[in-house]
Parts: structure tokens; sequence; C-alpha cells
């Protein structure tokens, strides 16, 4: 029976230790309110924006100096997606790393 109480002590502290570590947490990120989250969404938003632009720019300059078979403006613009794409996740994926 002794062992018992102690497991279920044992039990109960580390239950109450993670509830408050998870409460200290919460806390700290409170810090994060609405401007955090309008901020990252502007980050988010112009880093996707700003390559695909300019690789629509430098597409349609280069289909306007060398035009071809093959329609640069449409190239870059989608390498400039995958590119803005990117960067946001590592963005996003290194904001939520902090958060934890």
């Amino acid at each position: 029976m002794p062992d018992e109480d102690r497991d279920r002590r044992e039990a109960f502290e580390r239950t109450v230790e993670g509830k408050a570590a998870r409460k200290i947490r919460a806390r700290r990120n409170r810090e994060r309110g609405i401007w955090f989250s309008l901020g990252m969404m502007g980050l988010v938003g112009w880093s996707v924006t700003l390559p695909t632009v300019l690789g629509a720019f430098v597409g349609r300059w280069l289909d306007h100096r060398w035009p071809g078979r093959v329609s640069w403006t449409l190239t870059l613009l989608l390498i400039g997606v995958g590119i803005g794409c990117y960067t946001a996740w590592h963005w996003v994926k290194e904001e939520g790393g902090k958060r934890g």
C-alpha cells in the first residue's frame, strides 16, 4: 500500500508540474497578441508576393528581349511562387518553434 500511495503522489506531482509548465508557456506567449498575428500575416504575404512579382517582371523583360517558344514570364512566375512559399513556410516554422 505505501508504494501505491507514493506512485499516485508522484503521478499527481508530474501532472501538476506539466500543467504549471503549460500555464507558464501560455502566459509567456500571451504577449504575442493581435499585432504579432497581423505582422506575421504581413510577413508571410510579402514573402510570397515579392518573389512572385519579381519573377513576373523579370520574365516579362526576358520575353520582350528574347521571344521564343518558352514563356519566361510564366516560368519565372512559377519559380517565384515556389520560392515565396518556401520562404513563408520557413518563417512560420521558425516562429512556431519559438513558441514551444
